[in-house]
């Protein structure tokens, strides 16, 4: 979740959401960004259906196009009008927004930078918010990306496991993508049972740290 001004955006709908988000005293959601459509990231949309309920009109969903039409066809009683639910009962009124890497837009009042990634045979979406970046699910940060993410404060990375794979970084490649980076703080996500977070927090260099489940970072 960053929260900005006021506003509070969600990145991504994964699995148990509503325990997720009740856990973290979250009560409000004004706009969710989408980074792909594998399940771990998406399938939890339809606890968005309070949050949407709540509002005068409809959730706005940002993503990549191939992902939001994902999201119509796997869940199609949210998005078919037709679909009506019955008296009494409701379904998410959300609203797609499709987005074009490297064009920066205004989400909920945020200027937010989405960025293109490669993830196996899948484009995945990272996206700036001034001084924090978040990038998951990718395998490399080109040249021309790390020009857009050049001067953060906060940067949050995925990776899996220190072994290699295929389409996402290991420890070791997250570390080195965050020295290339330079952001001041980086904070490691989609971390796998393999390692312990104390383990892993004493074998990692100063300014790189294992991220976990409730942690907050505040940027002045």
């Amino acid at each position: 979740m960053v929260e900005e001004a006021g506003s509070a955006i969600l990145i991504d709908t994964p699995p148990e959401l509503r325990l997720q988000l009740i856990a973290n005293g979250f009560s409000r959601v004004d706009a969710v960004l989408y980074t792909h459509e594998h399940a771990d990231h998406i399938n939890g949309i339809d606890d968005l259906r309070m949050f949407s309920v709540r509002r005068p009109g409809p959730l706005p969903i940002y993503g990549p196009p191939e992902t939001l039409d994902r999201l119509r066809h796997s869940f199609n009683y949210i998005f078919d009008d037709a679909v009506r639910p019955y008296e009494g009962t409701s379904k998410p009124n959300l609203e797609l927004h499709a987005l074009e890497p490297g064009c920066a837009i205004t989400v909920a009042g945020v200027r937010t930078l989405p960025l293109a990634f490669r993830h196996g045979h899948l484009r995945v979406f990272g996206y700036r918010f001034g001084p924090l970046a978040y990038l998951t699910d990718v395998k490399s940060v080109p040249a021309a990306e790390r020009e857009q993410l050049r001067g953060l404060d906060v940067l949050v990375l995925n990776a899996l496991w220190w072994r290699s794979h295929p389409t996402h970084l290991s420890i070791a490649e997250a570390v080195e993508t965050a020295r290339e980076l330079g952001a001041r703080r980086t904070y490691l996500t989609h971390l796998t049972h393999e390692t312990g977070h104390a383990e892993l927090e004493a074998q990692l260099p100063p300014g790189v740290m294992p991220a976990y489940d409730g942690l907050t970072v505040e940027i002045a």
